[in-house]
């Protein structure tokens, strides 16, 4: 077969993962304050989708590479394709917005525009508008201007068009950007008996556009919401003058003014108006122009008020403790005894932070050593390091400034703690650091003693909230001597080490990886049972796809269950027939990688923070743990045959992409999350008491 009849696209791809989140918004037995946010989710999904891969390829384009493919498409069919997608996208995007706001009426929530208010509303507007509102507008009349005003990314403007029939007919152009840094899209309006009102702040505006313009003689306005994405790609300079950090730092500043990769606008925008902006904006043929409906910018909507009570967001699953952390004992001590696998949201984050906490006032620990890609915006972890370098441990934090649209807050954090005495390292050139791993080091007597945490994710309390994610920590001196090789490495870029337990890329683990496949594949030739399941975010790289398809040929059975891009197509018979796939979206997000192989019925276990991507097994540095443990074994083998029997949020990853639920009436009913945090939270409840314990 030719390469593009056994490779989907990333692009196609991921716009089916989004697809997906648009499937959630959509589907009536999730509560409704969720479905909208949903469609926030996936507004800002596609905000990223145009500002990092589109924009990729319209680089290519312009740089005449019309001989080159991505995955066997030409980039100018390639973008003709992804705009027929984005638009049939947005038009259902539509359709269910407008589904959910008849439901939201049935919960007596209504959702208003300037036209609809009553007379107490309308009061409430116009103070609103000139308490809050006006002295935060930025307008530009446009008529005069020799050149039309930069439009910033993730903001949205009201394009107004100000007129007047009497006495000649005269007519005026200008551009409001909507505050919505300042203040809050949704704002809640006085109710009327049971009846709740929300009216969005571009509405505020219009209704108010009388007095935005009132030195002005014009008797009708009307105005459209557009928005603009940009290039999100950083320009480095090459001045070797310049530290990293400021190369970095002058980047991100240099990105605001990226090249505009989409341009949407409302379709009812007049047609005088519309010429107007297609011509100062410069666009051509390959640029995105999108007609959409009267509001964008529905990230936004991940904020939506819920004014309807509890019974429309999901029942709370707060996170349990960890059985061996329940008490107020040693974290350390306890990691000692045996390793610990912490699963987020399931089981709480605080577990880890209260580790780093312990290591920072612990007399026998002299050293701590982690990784950062992302943190959150007032970081517990942050603190913590900070207040170990100030209790004089020795404190190393490998930052990497290029995790993308983190820059600035990474520079910030990395100059905060350098005030403190902390060493900071901005890994290697040319490789980002993808790596999630902690090294804390003590010392009693004259012996050292490691603890090591390797994370299938961030090190980041606001991501553990609705990313699922994995946390090995163990004392066992077979990984955390070589997660101290993987630091050691950082520091000394110039050695080379060996690593016989954990899987680092760039240089050791796509190999190892074909080893273990290689080993299935063997044990299935000599008519052996072997088969891999494989839990992963991403599976885009072509080596590894064909690697699939060529153990599944030899009859290795293989099960996939990736959240977003699946490059591979399962179930084509000659190639890859022993291949199932599944993709589940859900109320958190599925963030963990974990690889399990049959290994002759001995099986080996695997977290990574790595995925089947290129950039992941070849210019990133990566780690993948074994894990040892049987109970831990036994424990992540739970988790994915919940995953693997999903028939609520689960759906088959097919060649046509029409990610269709997995629905199997003979077998019960299995929501994989939801008996997740049951089974973790009944191992908490369950868990006989032990000294300390409350």
């Amino acid at each position: 077969m030719k390469e593009q009849k056994t490779i989907i696209n990333r692009e196609l791809s991921w716009l089916s993962f989004n697809e997906r989140v648009l499937q959630e918004a959509d589907d009536k037995s999730n509560p409704l304050a969720e479905r909208i946010k949903f469609l926030g989710i996936f507004s800002n999904n596609l905000d990223e989708f145009f500002k990092v891969r589109v924009a990729n390829i319209m680089r290519m384009i312009d740089l005449k590479m019309t001989n080159s493919k991505i995955l066997g498409e030409k980039p100018e069919k390639l973008l003709s394709k992804i705009q027929d997608v984005v638009i049939k996208l947005q038009k259902r995007f539509e359709l269910i917005y407008t589904e959910i706001l008849k439901e939201l009426a049935t919960h007596n929530i209504f959702i208003i525009d300037e036209k609809q208010l009553s007379d107490e509303q309308a009061t409430f507007v116009k103070l609103y508008f000139e308490d809050k509102v006006q002295s935060n507008l930025s307008t530009i009349m446009l008529k005069n201007l020799d050149k039309f005003p930069y439009l910033k990314d993730k903001s949205i403007y009201l394009a107004t068009k100000l007129s007047r029939k009497k006495p000649k007919q005269e007519f005026e152009y200008a551009l409001i950007e909507i505050p919505t840094t300042v203040l809050p899209r949704f704002i809640v309006l006085p109710s009327i008996g049971e009846k709740k009102y929300i009216i969005l702040l571009d509405d505020v505006i219009r209704y108010n556009l009388g007095d935005a313009f009132s030195i002005f003689n014009y008797t009708h306005f009307e105005a459209f919401v557009i928005k603009l994405t940009r290039d999100a790609e950083l320009d480095i300079d090459n001045d070797l003058s310049k530290s990293f950090l400021e190369k970095i730092q002058k980047g991100v500043f240099g990105r605001k003014k990226g090249q505009a990769v989409r341009f949407v606008y409302d379709q009812q925008m007049s047609a005088d108006l519309l010429k107007y902006l297609k011509k100062s904006l410069d666009f051509d043929q390959y640029d995105s122009m999108l007609p959409g409906g009267r509001y964008h910018n529905f990230k936004d909507f991940m904020s939506f008020p819920n004014i309807g009570g509890f019974e429309l967001q999901y029942e709370p699953t707060p996170a349990v403790c960890h059985v061996k952390l329940k008490n107020n004992t040693s974290i350390l001590d306890a990691v000692s005894k045996q390793d610990i696998l912490l699963h987020y949201p399931y089981q709480k984050f605080s577990h880890f932070i209260n580790l780093l906490r312990e290591a920072a006032i612990n007399p026998d620990v002299k050293s701590i050593k982690i990784t950062l890609y992302r943190v959150a915006t007032n970081s517990k972890i942050i603190n913590a390091l900070i207040n170990a370098a100030r209790n004089e441990k020795e404190v190393t934090v490998v930052v990497e400034l290029q995790a993308r649209f983190d820059e600035k807050s990474n520079i910030y954090w990395s100059r905060k703690l350098e005030e403190v005495g902390a060493k900071i390292l901005f890994g290697i050139p040319g490789l980002k650091v993808h790596s999630k791993l902690l090294l804390i080091t003590a010392k009693s007597g004259t012996r050292s003693k490691f603890y090591a945490g390797i994370s299938t994710g961030n090190f980041h309390e606001g991501n553990a909230n609705v990313y699922t994610d994995v946390t090995l920590l163990t004392a066992n001196k077979k990984i955390t001597s070589e997660v101290d090789k993987v630091f050691d490495y950082f520091e000394n870029t110039y050695k080379y080490y060996n690593y016989n337990h954990l899987l680092v890329s760039p240089q050791f683990m796509r190999n190892k990886l074909v080893n273990l496949i290689d080993n299935e594949i063997k044990f299935a030739r000599e008519g052996k049972e072997a088969y891999m399941i494989l839990k992963i975010n991403n599976v885009v790289d072509t080596a590894m796809i064909h690697k699939l398809y060529q153990a599944s040929q030899n009859g290795v059975k293989i099960k996939l269950i990736v959240r977003g891009i699946c490059a591979l197509i399962p179930g084509v018979k000659g190639l890859s027939e022993n291949i199932e796939a599944v993709a589940i979206v859900d109320k958190f997000l599925e963030h963990s990688r974990i690889f399990i192989f049959c290994n002759n019925n001995n099986e080996k276990y695997y977290i990574s923070s790595a995925d089947w991507m290129t950039r992941n097994l070849d210019t990133r540095i990566e780690v993948a743990s074994p894990i040892y443990d049987p109970a831990i074994q036994k424990e992540l083998r739970d988790i994915i045959d919940f995953q693997l029997k999903d028939n609520v949020k689960a759906r088959i990853v097919d060649q046509h992409q029409s990610n269709i639920y997995k629905k199997d009436k003979s077998a019960p009913i299995c929501h994989s999350q939801l008996e997740t945090y049951n089974y973790y939270k009944a191992l908490c409840d369950n868990a006989i008491p032990t000294k300390g314990d409350k």
